[in-house]
């Protein structure tokens, strides 16, 4: 007798609430010991669930991607040529040595002016402010004012320009990049300006004798 009433006590009872509580557990989990194939199936939704989790998550690689492309364009605005394009249609030093106009090159003193040659006859003003306006920062007057292009149609000075870059490190910069870039058919040749800084080039002769 004192063994049989604790079982009728209603431990079992407390036992069929707690299923009733939670069907959905109890009936995952003999699921799972019963055939494994219903594992699988388990496991696809547990996926799938957390596939739409990461979905959610998508939008932050997007803004990488947004990153990845300001960053190798050097954050130029689009209306100025990138260093990509510049890099692919620019000449290597093996290709420049078969072109005669690259014979003798010397890039010349460095100043703030720019000389290009040997540019094809349907060159503009624009296009060349396409490649070189890259290294300009037009937000500021000063920049904006020292830009200036300057490109010869007449006479002997055909197929030349001159362009006024902000500072030395600008044009410096501009004259590696761009020297040796194809420019309708034709790669141009960039040095800079002789006459940007006569005075000092004469000072610099004195000094040396």
């Amino acid at each position: 007798d004192v063994f049989e009433q604790p079982q009728h006590v209603g431990h079992k009872k407390i036992e069929f609430h707690i299923t009733t509580d939670i069907p959905a557990v109890l009936q995952i989990n003999s699921e799972k010991e019963e055939k494994n194939g219903k594992r699988v199936y388990l496991y696809a939704t547990t996926e799938e669930i957390n596939n739409t989790g990461f979905g959610r998550i998508f939008p932050a690689p997007s803004s990488n991607d947004k990153m990845e492309t300001e960053e190798a364009d050097d954050e130029i605005p689009s209306e100025f040529i990138s260093r990509r394009d510049l890099e692919k249609n620019r000449l290597s030093r093996e290709e420049m040595e078969k072109f005669s106009v690259f014979k003798n090159y010397e890039p010349g003193d460095p100043n703030c002016r720019i000389y290009v040659k040997n540019l094809a006859k349907q060159v503009q003003e624009k296009d060349l402010k396409f490649i070189f306006g890259r290294y300009v920062d037009f937000q500021s007057e000063v920049e904006r004012n020292m830009f200036d292009i300057r490109v010869m149609k007449e006479g002997r000075m055909k197929g030349q320009a001159f362009i006024g870059l902000p500072n030395e490190k600008a044009a410096a910069k501009a004259l590696k990049e761009a020297n040796g870039y194809v420019l309708f058919e034709k790669p141009m040749v960039v040095q800079f300006a002789r006459s940007a800084r006569p005075k000092q080039d004469a000072n610099e002769g004195k000094r040396k004798k």
